[in-house]
């Protein structure tokens, strides 16, 4: 399973060979967008099933989507556009003669449409989990955002904003705002505005009215209510990752116009680059040209597609390889599962199984009850046949049959594919799975599966999972746990409570606790397997102390499972669960626990795991991610751990983290991240990822992750200050946590290449450090940071190498030749443990180092940057470069504070002038009167 650009195994000859042939529209179905001849193809916007139907909105989708396309050609110029969309009506809205779906689904979209459910604001976002210059995961807009026009006045037009977002979503650049740090001091020692370009101008407003800015400063601290007014009308053009609502901007900030000093998202990320520096760097600038002439590219043109009646085809490897390891017993249970448990009422599911040939076991039928669900259960292969050899064309061809003979086509299909032996014709049916319009799940059972199987995953958008032949691994139910229909519906889908695997030796117990929180409950469902005939003795306890025993259990003594379904909503709490093992021999005990949400007012905490890519070659580590949240709210200060299951190997556990260093890039975004390297052999490798979150008052967010378009307060226009609607907020939420959460999913496979058979010299360095700040602190400069791993994030390295200049590009390209500062006493810590180092500022005002050709002594900004070394001098790569000021000379004084003291000189002297004329004037008068009472006497 993968998110953003990635490659699986080596396709054979013969599959890039079909490729080649494809046309365009087949090209791009499952690999997301694409860009050709400078278009973009394939873009993807979905609307969530809880929106309400609007005929106002997909023409204003279009509109805006057309803006943005015009907008990004001439900011880019002329090099990109929005060539073919694709627009995913939800079900839930009246049929108007829409395109059927193909592989498209919500889960796939890059936009998406969809209300806060019931937080307030209107912000379109960038979900971004990755670093500078990487894709993220999607943009969001809300409805009202798309209707409501008033808008527009704080945000600007919906195509610029567009805009805006796309830059974070395509080309990993951030905001060059900071609502948190709005002002700052700069090199020069003045107050300075966070944005850029520099040249936007406006007005310091205190209290409701003008200021001058040194009224916003007191005793070095911003005052609180103090904002900066820009005018409505500038004559800068830059830049459309600050302030896209101004008509003057349509560039990006350069690095003629990009200011560096800027406390905002931008420099942190990309080390003070440039966003236009950073987009030029991407693979759409690099393998593209800008169009010639002067005319504009053709306007986007949009298919409106809407999903039927959900299809699911089960097709099965019934060889006789599937007799190994239970197999087949681990794919009946699972199945099983699937089909009494997971899959959504009404949908339509069939079943096939294939060894050389494939057979249609069950026509597709659709679930509208339990008899239904027990029906296609009775349908499962009992036994597996004597045949070795595998055609997983035949079987899928199968599958396409039922949904053609009841559909006409398998547009919209799902195809959940299991299989355990080799073929090496597999990619015989490559350009039929492509042209057939659905997606295919595939499951591999223990490593001689396909070696290609997961190219069908990756043309078709499906998601990949691995079982290995381990008799206590949950892999397989986990698997089919994890596939949903991908509405976007979470009211309609099953969330995974628990799911554990042991060895219980015999007259020895399986006896563990899961949460139900008070947000699920909803048809929640224990299920228990188990390796021998007979069931184990189960006890069951609810919170209130009711008691479930074997008895109270469905139990299916040929595919070895028991299942207790609690009628109503479950009970909040702990409950308990105790299995016996009454047999005289050990034997793997199984429990999985799944659960709905409990009402729709109340949205259930979720986790959603993913590697970064699927494949990867030894020694590159693979970066596991973990999304936890309640609806959009990130969750912190869970517990996540991630365990990886190799065919051979012991599983590894690692722990996730959200503290904004090593693999992780933003702290408290609900994004919990991790590299693992640890690898054993090679092949394929299963994920799986739990969550735990104690009772507490939860704090489910600081604000909402990803990157914003920036919401302007207000404006001058003709002098006038003229104010926005207040900004909508969605900030920090807090609930009381009762009970806490648990949370289970699977993260689905990867694979491995390259991992040597012997033991090998040590080859994985520490981690870059990506939070690396610097603040000065009277006469000295201190230094703080996460500490890396010996290897990566894991383990302590053993010696830090710390250099400064004051020549940005110095640091930056020539880092081996800025000043090296004497770290002998800097002892580095375990990682993840924050580091403080202080730098006496007479090292950068005495330093050596050359200054670049038109740099002098007089910069009061110093740059700083850092890499870690192991025992075996293997260096991480440079930090991120932070900045900070240098000391100020006793004679030099803030530009405001100055004007203050030639003021209140001023002031001073007139007041002494005015007191010397007032008693030479007062002796004057009684002087003047004294004589004259003299001359009348």
């Amino acid at each position: 399973m993968t998110h953003g650009n990635s490659a699986g195994p080596v396709c054979s000859l013969k599959f890039v060979t079909l490729l080649v042939v494809l046309g365009p529209e087949l090209l791009f179905v499952g690999a997301g967008v694409q860009l050709q001849e400078n278009g973009y193809n394939g873009l993807l916007v979905a609307i969530n099933p809880q929106v309400s139907e609007d005929q106002n909105l997909i023409p204003n989708i279009k509109e805006m989507i057309t803006e943005a396309s015009y907008y990004l050609f001439n900011a880019t110029k002329r090099r990109v556009f929005f060539r073919n969309i694709k627009i995913l009506i939800p079900a839930t809205w009246k049929a108007n003669n829409y395109s059927k779906v193909k592989q498209e689904s919500y889960e796939k979209a890059n936009v998406i449409v969809t209300d806060w459910y019931g937080a307030r604001g209107d912000d379109a976002y960038t979900l971004q989990y990755r670093g500078c210059g990487e894709e993220g995961k999607y943009i969001h807009f809300t409805p009202d955002f798309l209707l409501n026009d008033d808008l527009t006045a704080g945000y600007g037009s919906r195509g610029r904003v567009f805009v805006h977002e796309w830059a974070h979503l395509r080309w990993g650049v951030f905001d060059e705002y900071n609502n948190e740090k709005p002002f700052y001091i700069n090199g020069q020692n003045q107050i300075e505005v966070t944005r850029c370009s520099s040249d936007i101008t406006g007005i310091f407003l205190c209290e409701g009215g003008p200021c001058p800015q040194e009224n916003c400063v007191i005793s070095k601290i911003f005052k609180e209510g103090c904002m900066f007014i820009y005018n409505s009308t500038q004559n800068a053009t830059a830049s459309i990752m600050f302030m896209q609502s101004l008509s003057s901007v349509v560039e990006f900030c350069n690095a003629s116009t990009h200011t560096q000093e800027a406390p905002n998202l931008q420099n942190q990320m990309c080390s003070l680059r440039s966003t236009w520096d950073v987009i030029t760097d991407s693979d759409d600038f690099n393998n593209s040209f800008p169009m010639k002439g002067t005319e504009l590219p053709p306007p986007p043109t949009f298919s409106l597609v809407q999903a039927g009646d959900k299809m699911v085809c089960l097709v099965l490897d019934v060889s006789s390889k599937m007799a190994k390891a239970d197999r087949l017993l681990q794919l009946q249970q699972a199945a099983e599962f699937y089909l009494m448990q997971i899959v959504e009422i009404h949908t339509f599911v069939g079943i096939a199984s294939f060894n050389s040939k494939g057979t249609i076991r069950a026509q597709l039928h659709q679930i509208n009850n339990d008899d239904d669900r027990k029906l296609l259960v009775s349908y499962l292969p009992a036994t597996v046949s004597a045949e070795a050899e595998t055609s997983v064309c035949s079987g899928l061809k199968k599958g396409f049959e039922m949904v053609e003979k009841l559909n006409g086509k398998a547009f919209g299909s799902v195809m959940i594919l299991v299989t355990s032996g080799d073929d090496e014709h597999i990619t015989n049916c490559f350009l039929t799975v492509l042209s057939s319009g659905s997606t295919i799940h595939t499951i591999a059972l223990g490593s001689p599966a396909v070696k290609n199987l997961e190219e069908l995953s990756h043309l078709t958008g499906g998601l990949q999972f691995f079982v290995p032949d381990k008799s206590n691994s949950n892999s397989m139910l986990d698997a089919f746990s994890r596939i949903s229909s991908g509405t976007g519906d979470i009211f309609q889908q099953h969330i995974q409570l628990e799911s554990i695997g042991e060895y219980v030796k015999p007259h020895h117990q399986l006896k563990n606790t899961v949460t139900v929180d008070h947000s699920v409950g909803n048809d929640t469902t224990f299920l228990v397997t188990w390796q021998t005939r007979g069931p184990p003795e189960i006890v069951l306890f609810d919170p209130n102390g009711r008691k479930y025993y074997t008895d109270d259990f469905t139990t299916n003594l040929a595919f070895r499972t028991a299942r207790l379904w609690i009628p109503g909503t479950a009970k909040p709490g702990l409950w308990t669960y105790t299995l016996n093992n009454t047999h005289h021999s050990p034997q793997a005990l199984k429990v999985t626990v799944t659960s709905g949400a409990s009402r729709s007012a109340v949205l259930p905490a979720t986790v959603e795991a993913f590697v970064e890519r699927d494949s990867t070659h030894f020694p590159h580590p693979v970066t596991i991610y973990a999304i936890v949240r309640k609806g959009f709210y990130p969750i912190l200060n869970a517990t996540v751990t991630a365990t990886i299951e190799s065919e051979t190997a012991d599983p590894v556990t690692l722990k996730l983290f959200d503290d904004g260093a090593g693999a992780d890039v933003i702290k408290n975004d609900g994004i919990y991240s991790r590299y693992f390297f640890s690898f054993a052999v090679n092949g394929r490798y299963s994920l799986k990822v739990r969550v735990h979150h104690c009772p507490s008052i939860s704090t489910l967010a600081h604000s909402i992750p990803g990157s914003h378009a920036m919401y302007v307060p207000g404006y001058i226009t003709n002098g006038t200050i003229q104010m926005n609607a207040p900004r909508k907020s969605v900030g920090r939420r807090e609930e009381e946590q009762k009970w806490g959460f648990s949370r289970v999913s699977s993260g689905g496979s990867f694979f491995v290449l390259g991992v040597p058979a012997d033991p090998h010299p040590d080859v994985f360095p520490p981690c870059k450090i990506i939070d690396l700040e610097a603040v000065k602190v009277e006469e000295e400069v201190t230094l703080s940071w996460t500490a890396p791993g010996e290897d990566f994030d894991q383990g302590q390295a053993n010696s830090y190498e710390i250099r400064v200049s004051k020549s940005l590009q110095n640091i930056q390209d020539d880092f081996n030749n800025a000043i090296l500062v004497n770290t002998s006493k800097l002892n580095p810590q375990k990682a993840g443990t924050k580091e403080i180092f202080t730098l006496s500022s007479e090292l950068f005002t005495n330093g050596p180092e050359h200054q670049p050709d038109g740099e002098t002594q007089k910069s009061h900004r110093i740059y700083v940057a850092i890499r870690a070394v192991d025992r075996n001098s293997l260096k991480s790569a440079v930090s991120n470069v932070a900045q900070a000021s240098l000391l100020i000379p006793p004679n030099s004084i803030p530009v405001f504070a100055r004007d203050y003291l030639i003021l209140k000189g001023a002031l001073t002297a007139m007041g002494f002038t005015g007191i010397i004329c007032l008693t030479i004037v007062v002796t004057h008068c009684v002087l003047q009167e004294k004589e004259s009472r003299q001359e009348r006497e």
